[in-house]
């Protein structure tokens, strides 16, 4: 059976189920439009192109999201049209936001029986959902409405420190581990059951601007503090109260995070979790604390509402029959590839002078020895907001002078931490308080251990903190030998893993986009499907 999952709002993207392949792309790595809202069409296309199938072979297209104003409902008609002809209705099933986040985390666990989580802003109504997933069925036993949003919350703190909304929540959260929390927000938003009960009764604009009263903050001077904060400069006043607005915001998600795990702990099963929320990996690892381990679905923002509408399709589908069976998520590598002589071809047009290399991963680990700066560009790019070493800019995590150098060469904001590429069988020398599994997609916090902090100090953020991805040989052989090759040399199994982009751009998809964030940071090099390319 072949289902086609779409998303066309806030990070619009397309999957594609083509019996046991999945094929997976968000529009923004196209069309090159962050966070890009609406049809999603070029990503429709390149998933039907890379799993060569044509519109008239798809047998249902399963849309994420029920309301859509008027004007959106007319235009995604005539654009499913467009792409599937005028019967296109007898194929298309939607299915809710929320149900299409856990259906994400749940039918991607591996798990049998688990406790589904789901919680962000607002969709379709609601802001978090409680589930239990039993033998392929989901069965919701709590939610908030989307006044009641504890996404929304942590938004609107976002928007009055000068950030975007529904985009920076993650430098709130890294500014956090600057200061302490100062204010007791239970008067905000607290749990009630297993719901939230916001306590402002506003959401959006207006819950930011009440916000900037209960704190004292002048919301006017949110754009300029900002703009400080990305700087470096922490020491001012207003700055210096943002970062504790910060701390106590993500103190306070995080207490609520762990009264809620605390009470979904009593149902004694596992935990899988999607949802904008579930992109704060500090929050995420107060869950982990509890529970042991957690699955969160790796592309759990919106980015990842295409593929939880085609996956809770599927499983319809295979119950009826009979047939359904746990699936677990190994790997995000579900994007488009490109070949050698289509980036040889591109560096051409460039002329740029390349050469080519037999052993990628002795020469890349040589590179990084050096102190260079590398572009990395191999096979299908990663589905989800992480690069994970196929779109990925490496560098020496041994030296702490690299995280300035990349700041300034991709135009980051200066407080915001980098991550690592751990080799997945050191995880618990380097990670104090792993448990579980060693986490493969960058989507949980752990406490470096002393070892860790002392080897790599371009990869610990300033609480003592690092999001690591770990890797094995199995599912990204070359990366995996990249980090083991620069061990032998250096002692050290890990890399410094960013995403390759340009700050405020979405990461690269084609070797065009790849020479154009390496011309325009001045990567030392870029070693693209085993073509080593030099700055000129």
């Amino acid at each position: 059976m072949i289902i086609l999952g779409i998303h066309d709002g806030h990070d619009a993207g397309a999957v594609l189920f083509k019996d046991d392949e999945i094929y997976a792309v968000n529009e923004e790595r196209l069309n090159r439009i962050k966070k890009y809202r609406g049809f999603p069409e070029l990503s429709l296309r390149k998933v039907l192109e890379m799993g060569e199938v044509y519109p008239e072979e798809v047998d249902i297209i399963a849309v994420a999201g029920l309301f859509r104003k008027q004007k959106r409902l007319i235009e995604l008609e005539k654009n499913l049209k467009s792409v599937f002809g005028p019967g296109f209705k007898s194929k298309v099933i939607f299915v809710e936001h929320h149900l299409a986040h856990a259906a994400s985390a749940y039918y991607s666990s591996g798990l049998k029986d688990s406790l589904v989580l789901t919680i962000d802003a607002a969709g379709d109504g609601l802001s978090s959902t409680i589930n239990i997933g039993r033998e392929g069925e989901i069965i919701r036993i709590a939610q908030s409405t989307y006044l009641d949003s504890l996404g929304d919350f942590y938004a609107s703190i976002t928007e009055l420190l000068g950030f975007k909304p529904m985009r920076h929540e993650g430098k709130v959260m890294s500014l956090a581990a600057y200061g302490k929390p100062s204010y007791d927000l239970s008067s905000i938003i607290e749990l009630d059951g297993l719901s939230f009960e916001n306590h402002l009764k506003v959401v959006g604009i207006e819950a930011t601007k009440k916000l900037a009263e209960f704190f004292s903050f002048p919301f006017e001077k949110g754009k300029e503090v900002s703009s400080n904060l990305k700087k470096g400069i922490l020491d001012g006043e207003l700055e210096k109260k943002a970062i504790e607005i910060a701390a106590s915001a993500q103190a306070h998600l995080e207490k609520l995070v762990e009264e809620l795990g605390i009470k979904l702990k009593s149902y004694n099963l596992p935990i899988s979790y999607a949802g904008g929320v579930a992109q704060n990996v500090k929050a995420n690892a107060v869950l982990r604390r509890i529970f042991g381990d957690i699955w969160v679905f790796p592309a759990m923002d919106d980015a990842g509402l295409a593929f939880g509408a085609a996956v809770y399709v599927k499983a319809q589908v295979e119950r009826l029959e009979g047939k359904w069976k746990p699936f677990k998520m190994e790997h995000v590598y579900l994007g488009p590839s490109y070949s050698k002589s289509e980036v040889e071809e591109e560096v051409n047009k460039e002329g740029l002078e390349w050469e080519e290399v037999d052993d990628v991963p002795s020469f890349v680990a040589d590179m990084l020895e050096e102190g260079k700066i590398v572009g990395f560009f191999q096979g299908k790019m990663e589905y989800g907001p992480r690069a994970l070493g196929n779109r990925s800019i490496l560098a020496d995590p041994r030296d702490e002078n690299v995280k300035e150098k990349l700041n300034i060469a991709l135009k980051r904001d200066v407080f915001q931490p980098f991550a690592p590429s751990i080799l997945e069988e050191r995880a618990e020398e380097y990670l104090a308080d792993l448990t579980g599994e060693p986490n493969r997609f960058m989507t949980m916090s752990y406490l470096a251990s002393d070892e860790f902090k002392s080897l790599a100090p371009a990869v610990v953020h300033v609480d003592g903190s690092t999001r690591p991805q770990a890797v094995n040989y199995m599912h990204n052989p070359v990366y995996y030998k990249i980090i083991k090759e620069f061990e032998k040399r250096t002692g050290v199994g890990a890399v410094l893993n960013t995403s390759f982009n340009m700050h405020g751009e979405p990461i690269v998809c084609s070797p065009k986009d790849a020479i154009k964030t390496f011309k325009l940071a001045k990567l030392d090099l870029l070693v693209a499907e085993g073509l080593v390319v030099w700055q000129t």
